[in-house]
């Protein structure tokens, strides 16, 4: 496939819009955007109307590209063996042999446990649970700029916009959240290294004035921030804040949903800050595409009795022998070196465009984590959110299909099967689009 453009969005698209526009809830569709697929291969998708736009969205969770052979084959060989048994109440092999995977591959030499369910959120909730009965303590902290569900428990400490918690904040109880290191936002105004990580620190000083350590199960954050933007914060940074945990006996949760299973170009972002966290959360790739979360923790936790935690589709067949052939082809393939590889050739692309637009601020880039921030004037930073989504709209309509995030930031995750032509392809586009929104909004 390539990019073929007619009209985007087309008049089939367009009613399916609006059907849908009817009868689904209420989420976050993107309107302007609407995509409309009827089949993808690679980083490519044709849809409803004929035209083929290219996709870096997706690779969020198909990160092996659409309609990798290998993979469709290994699901639909076990599709065909058996789709559903009840794994939280019986054993199978596949998912033994999944949950024997992520023990092995998952940082930290200690001996560890599976739970698995089908998201990020219940992967997270799981996490917190776990953390608060091993600890017996109430308290857990978090990040400013966080996302980690919608559901009671992870939405306690999500922090990233406040319509994700409105007529809902009378239920959330037992969380703070302080200031993730944003270094380009600094929420102290210092900069990095001088500041000596101060927005790390600061941690001891709400553990002297606020927050009894005493009663703080655990601490949860992304390695690079999702939802808030894409943000990559100072290599040292986890490994400080985990000294500081270790110290008065608090957990650490990496919350890897968007980051694992090799965004980063490592196979978790945990190895690239060079931390062993006590309990990993996980969705997203590792399922490719289907639904599958999991939490792998420090098997000294655990939950203490039987009953205390459960699911219902946790460990399914298809979910379990989709992430090993996932891991599988990444190995194969040697995917984590073409996500390192094509980050930087990423990096180069986009600072280039930065220097020359007006309103890109900041670019940020590790693997296929990658967030290009707009603003109205470099020097004040003031979020350019008009801007940002002019982009987003002209990119679509050029075929190439991009999500936001952040105040006014785009996100690009694409499969880790991209090529350098294929990225020339798409910062075309951007710059294209940049130079419109320049010319029409300032």
């Amino acid at each position: 496939m390539t990019i073929k453009i007619n009209q985007i969005p087309g008049p089939k698209v367009i009613d399916l819009k609006e059907k849908e526009k009817e009868l689904l809830a209420t989420s976050t569709k993107c309107w302007d955007t609407p995509a409309g697929p009827v089949e993808a291969n690679g980083i490519y998708f044709k849809d409803k109307d004929g035209n083929v736009l290219m996709d870096w969205t997706n690779g969020m969770v198909v990160v092996l590209g659409h309609n990798h052979p290998q993979w469709n084959k290994a699901v639909i060989e076990q599709l065909n063996k058996f789709v559903y048994f009840n794994g939280p109440d019986f054993v199978y092999d596949v998912q033994y042999e999944a949950a024997k995977l992520l023990t092995e591959i998952t940082p930290g030499k200690w001996k560890k446990k599976v739970f698995f369910c089908n998201s990020g959120t219940e992967a997270n909730e799981a996490a917190l649970k776990l953390a608060r009965i091993s600890t017996k303590r109430n308290l857990v902290l978090g990040f400013i700029g966080a996302f980690h569900g919608r559901t009671a428990g992870s939405l306690s400490l999500t922090a990233s916009k406040a319509v994700q918690r409105k007529h809902y904040s009378a239920y959330l109880n037992n969380s703070y959240s302080i200031p993730f290191p944003y270094c380009y936002r600094c929420w102290y105004n210092m900069t990095y290294p001088s500041c000596d990580l101060y927005c790390i620190r600061v941690v001891e000083r709400y553990f002297q004035h606020n927050v009894p350590p005493e009663d703080v199960a655990a601490f949860i954050f992304e390695p690079v921030q999702g939802e808030g933007g894409y943000v990559i914060p100072p290599k040292d940074s986890f490994k400080f804040l985990k000294s500081i945990l270790d110290k008065y006996g608090i957990l650490m949760i990496a919350d890897e949903v968007q980051t694992g299973f090799g965004k980063s170009g490592y196979m978790f972002a945990s190895s690239y800050f060079e931390i062993e966290p006590d309990i990993i959360s996980l969705a997203k790739a590792i399922g490719n595409g289907l639904p599958m979360g999991a939490t792998v923790f420090n098997a000294n936790l655990d939950f203490k009795e039987q009953g205390m935690h459960s699911n219902t589709f946790g460990g399914n067949p298809i979910s379990c022998r989709s992430m090993i052939e996932t891991y599988n082809i990444i190995v194969k393939e040697n995917l984590l070196e073409n996500v390192r590889k094509m980050g930087e050739y990423f990096k180069e692309k986009l600072s280039e465009l930065m220097e020359e637009s007006k309103t890109i601020g900041d670019v940020r880039v590790l693997g296929m984590l990658i967030g290009i921030e707009f603003v109205k004037d470099k020097k004040t930073k003031e979020p350019a959110k008009e801007i940002r989504d002019f982009v987003v709209r002209r990119a679509y309509e050029k075929g190439l299909l991009l999500l936001s995030c952040g105040q006014s930031v785009i996100r690009i995750t694409a499969s880790y099967i991209i090529t350098k032509e294929q990225i020339d392809e798409g910062i075309k586009i951007i710059r294209e689009a940049v130079r419109e929104a320049e010319r029409t909004l300032l």
